[in-house]
């Protein structure tokens, strides 16, 4: 406090006073008063970074990230195209233009030809006849050709009543009787055909149709089915294919390397009235992109909480490779037992480290931020070149042109973090990548792994597109 009075005085060398020792202490003071403005300039300055931060990550939640927000552009510009060439097909707008003289080239307009209709459609021929006879002279017509014009158009999809009808016989001998077997239903007792559970599964889950929708869009057809009965079916449904879910899981299972993620779903407390939140795991199987002859497949696994214990569970007969986040969940299964190696090895995420640097990147504009994502740029570039392509040609790939960028990045990272503040995201985005090195590297050494965990977060994408409408499980659905 002494100090800070001093600095409120104009300075006068004649006012200070003649003992040194009071001297130093006024010093030390105005150190340490000093100090702590620095400390609590620092601090603001990292609240102040860490709030930039917030506000983006909020903002993309609402907006979506630029190339999201990039897609809906192209959408409205689609849009916009299209009703600019429904104005133009309507007519008005282009009778009004003056007309070209004849010897004027058209203008080329880049507008594709008309494409022919597919072939498999059915095809309902109508033919429209002339008069019988000349209407000029009267004269007998003969046949010398025809125009064929093809119309596209659509009918609703139609109920229909399957009678199952068992005459019964009796023997004239015996007097037994004799009478066919109902064939077997997929509800039993029931009234739905496979071909209808199909359809309501398939518009629940691939069309994101809520049952209570589905119930009025069939209700406007004259057919009434109430939502519960509709989700009694969909559960009885379930049961059914129960069976094949676990055919695919073994499928799955079976593979050499497996995509990993999951997600949160709010799902119904019973008895509450309230919703909780559980996670569905998805765990995919796809060698595609190195050529492999396995059919890609995917499994989804329900837990109500996130504990680690579930996707252990889920994983106990897997070995091999597991690309994943970096979810601490996973970490026991990375870890040999007994002095046995590991029955899973980790491959990181390139995507995820990318999407850290870029959140501190879009609120701040830090130029080892920029630097950064360039340089793991030049990573993905390598892979689409490799997509498709078989593991060894990738591998060689990778380690002829993919391992000195990676070479070059870890050198940058090194570099980059005594420059940054240890608080600060963008460190910690740079902590994080090099903490996980070994298996974020791991893919250069085999071409039959992936850079990135994309493909998992591509097959929760529906699940997400989903999670405002309706439940996954017809048990606990909000609808």
């Amino acid at each position: 406090m002494l100090a800070a009075t001093i600095l409120r005085m104009s300075f006068d060398p004649a006012a200070l006073p003649d003992d040194v020792e009071t001297l130093h202490r006024l010093i030390a003071a105005e150190r340490e008063e000093l100090a702590a403005a620095r400390a609590g300039l620092l601090a603001k300055a990292l609240e102040i970074e860490t709030l930039k931060l917030q506000i983006a990550r909020l903002r993309r939640q609402q907006y979506g990230r630029s190339s999201e927000r990039m897609l809906r552009e192209i959408e409205q510009f689609e849009l916009r195209l299209e009703e600019l060439e429904a104005e133009h097909a309507a007519g008005p707008a282009v009778a009004a233009l003056p007309e070209e003289p004849e010897t004027a080239t058209p203008a080329k307009t880049g507008k594709p030809g008309r494409r022919p209709l597919p072939a498999h459609l059915a095809r309902h021929e109508i033919v429209h006849e002339p008069s019988c006879a000349c209407p000029s002279c009267g004269g007998a017509l003969r046949k010398v050709g025809e125009d064929v014009s093809e119309i596209l158009d659509y009918i609703p999809g139609r109920f229909h009543v399957i009678r199952h009808v068992r005459p019964a016989f009796s023997c004239r001998q015996c007097e037994s009787m004799i009478q066919a077997p109902m064939p077997s239903l997929p509800v039993e007792r029931g009234r739905p055909g496979p071909g209808l559970l199909a359809h309501v599964l398939v518009a629940k889950y691939c069309d994101h149709l809520p049952l209570y929708r589905q119930s009025g869009i069939y209700a406007r057809e004259g057919v009434e089915l109430d939502r519960a009965t509709l989700a009694d079916w969909v559960g009885k449904a379930a049961w059914l294919l129960a069976p094949l879910v676990e055919a695919v899981a073994t499928h799955v299972m079976a593979a050499e390397k497996l995509h990993a993620d999951d997600t949160p779903v709010p799902v119904l407390a019973p008895g509450t009235g309230k919703t909780k939140t559980g996670r569905l795991w998805v765990y995919l199987r796809d060698e595609r992109p190195h050529g492999g002859p396995a059919p890609p497949a995917v499994v989804y696994r329900y837990s109500p909480d996130r504990k680690g214990e579930h996707p252990r569970a889920h994983l106990a007969s897997f070995r091999g490779f597991l690309q994943a986040d970096g979810y601490a969940g996973f970490g026991p299964l990375y870890v040999g037992e007994g002095g046995q190696a590991a029955a899973v090895s980790e491959v990181a995420c390139w995507a995820h480290v990318r999407r850290k640097i870029y959140d501190v990147h879009l609120a701040t504009k830090a130029p080892i931020a920029a630097e950064a994502l360039e340089r793991i740029g030049r990573l993905f570039e390598v892979e689409r070149e490799v997509n498709g392509l078989a593991p060894e040609a990738r591998r060689k790939i990778r380690q002829a042109r993919a391992k000195p960028v990676i070479d070059a990045l870890a050198a940058f990272i090194e570099g980059s973090l005594p420059k940054l503040s240890g608080k600060g995201e963008l460190a910690g985005a740079m902590r994080y990548a090099r903490g996980r090195w070994e298996a974020l590297t791991r893919y250069l050494d085999d071409g039959s792994l992936e850079i990135s965990n994309n493909a998992a977060e591509r097959a929760i994408r529906p699940l997400a597109m989903a999670r405002s409408l309706c439940s996954p499980f017809p048990s606990i659905c909000k609808h």
